[in-house]
């Protein structure tokens, strides 16, 4: 008879044993093919118009989102009257007087436009125009060395040098930054002196005429009280170069950077008054952040988030880049998540920690909606014990030439910050998922610098712990073929799931997560 009892009583004991390791896969597996397509078909739909930061399409999409939120049961941050965090975007309109430089007037629209970040200076006086190749300023090549500048206009070209095949300051095969932010050369002028910037675009003939009307009416921005210092950008095109350096010296110049060959050692000035003078306007369109939660239980004052930016390009004309994988995937990954999440608490297995569920906007535009929170957190950061942000987990990678191509995932950002991630990651994955946890864009030395460019980062600069999700790059992306129908649902589902236990583990384990590695490396 003891021996009948001492086995049942094993028996139970391991049978809650084995229930208790099953409960999280067990809402792990309310995240569905079905339910991620349900939703993905309405976020990357038509209606939503690309999702544009700031336009109506980006609106609608944060209105679902909210709806869904609302359905599944989560709590609205009280500090913030409802689900939605507000910032303010900037939108400039500039009515232009007068450029002359020499005894020439230039046209507005037809010589020249101006860039829509340009600052408040209604009237810009100078008395001399310098040649500084690429405006580059960076470790690996600088286009200002033993150059002066402070108080004159500097005229700066498009893109950046290479040698052997191979951008300089990459020193890869795929440009820097430098090649296509004008932003970073225009901050780069401003912090050796320059008092203005002609911008020489040699990918035009002319002004396109798409811009000498649209800048009037700029695009949007995002305001930055802590931001670098802005110049008026004068953008021209190639033709009016010969004006500024004589014929000779343009065609030579455009013929070395035709070539991509180094600027930085021409030396090239002229003597020549310029004066630009215009007027500006500015106003004000409100974007948002969608914010849900569910409250912990004994440790409700720790936080686990989980990410996405729900944001992509809008339209361009009649053409809509839908944003299906980019970052529909994610948006609607987190949707799911916060169902399985509230399905467990109402069944009585609610997470330790409180969990939010944060979709951002303004990512395509330069990571605005997380920026913005991480300077106005409704949730203290300190507190915050990791960030699990997905962008992108709906395609395959077709570069992805080894391995199971259909199983896996891009893991960011897991030995950085904590070293509590990754044996968690690693362990969650080993025992429900087995997906192949794959490092390649984890080295912050990265051409493609994914550690930087996307929204965890603004977590990982405040010192939060992150893990970011990612597929690759295919060829729909950024395109306007990157549709609901091309997801690998499958794949999808099971990315999702994995994201969602290892959240289920750090929501639910005794301590928060080791801040004990410091953040190296910053694109500010």
């Amino acid at each position: 008879m003891k021996n009948y009892f001492l086995t049942a009583a094993c028996m139970l004991f391991l049978s809650s044993v084995v229930f208790a390791q099953d409960t999280e896969w067990k809402y792990a597996e309310t995240i569905t093919q079905n339910d991620l397509k349900t939703h993905l078909k309405i976020i990357a739909s038509a209606e939503m118009e690309g999702r544009e930061t700031g336009t109506e399409g980006q609106r609608k999409a944060a209105a679902y989102i909210e709806s869904q939120f609302k359905k599944i049961g989560l709590l609205a941050p009280k500090s913030l009257n409802g689900y939605q965090q507000y910032y303010p975007l900037l939108k400039d309109t500039i009515i232009p007087k007068l450029l002359k430089i020499g005894d020439k007037e230039f046209t507005y629209g037809t010589d020249y436009i101006l860039q829509g970040t340009s600052d408040d200076t209604k009237d810009l006086k100078a008395n001399e125009i310098v040649f500084v190749g690429y405006g580059i300023n960076d470790k690996n090549y600088s286009d200002y060395t033993d150059k002066d500048v402070k108080g004159k206009i500097v005229l700066i070209l498009s893109g950046e040098p290479q040698v052997d095949g191979n951008y300089i300051v990459s020193g890869t095969k795929r440009p820097s930054r430098w090649g296509f932010s004008s932003s970073m050369k225009l901050n780069a002028a401003a912090e050796h002196g320059a008092k203005g910037v002609i911008y020489i675009n040699t990918s035009w003939t002319n002004i396109p005429p798409n811009l000498s009307n649209s800048t009037r009416s700029t695009n949007l921005y995002f305001p930055r009280s802590n931001g670098k210092p802005t110049l008026d950008m004068i953008s021209m095109a190639p033709s009016q170069m010969s004006y500024l350096f004589d014929v000779e010296n343009a065609n030579s110049i455009f013929a070395y950077a035709k070539e991509k060959k180094s600027l930085n050692l021409i030396s090239l000035s002229k003597k020549i008054k310029t004066q630009l003078s215009f007027q500006k306007s500015t106003t004000t369109v409100m974007a948002s952040n969608v914010i849900g939660y569910i409250e912990g239980t004994d440790k409700k004052d720790e936080y686990v988030f989980l990410t996405a930016h729900y944001d992509h390009l809008g339209k361009k004309g009649d053409v809509i880049y839908y944003g299906a994988d980019d970052d529909g995937s994610g948006t609607v990954s987190v949707l799911e998540m916060a169902e399985a999440f509230a399905k467990a608490k109402a069944e009585g297995h609610g997470p330790r920690r409180t969990i939010v569920f944060m979709t951002v906007s303004g990512e395509e535009k330069g990571l605005w909606g997380s920026e913005y929170y991480s300077e106005h957190p409704v949730f203290p950061l300190e507190k915050t014990t990791v960030d699990l942000n997905t962008d992108m987990i709906g395609r395959l990678d077709p570069g992805r030439t080894y391995g199971d191509s259909t199983n896996y995932v891009y893991v960011v950002g897991d030995d950085k910050l904590s070293s509590d991630l990754n044996p968690i990651s690693v362990s969650v994955n080993n025992k429900f998922t087995k997906l192949e946890l794959d490092y390649k864009f984890n080295d912050p030395k990265d051409p493609e610098r994914i550690y930087f460019r996307s929204d965890h980062y603004n977590f990982a600069r405040k010192g939060v712990p992150i893990i970011f999700y990612f597929d690759g790059i295919h060829k729909d992306y950024h395109k306007p073929t990157d549709t609901w129908d091309k997801i690998n649902y499958d794949v999808m589902e099971k990315r999702a799931r994995f994201i969602f236990l290892t959240a289920w583990e750090m929501a639910n384990r005794n301590e928060m997560l080791k801040r004990d590695i410091p953040l190296t490396g910053d694109v500010r």
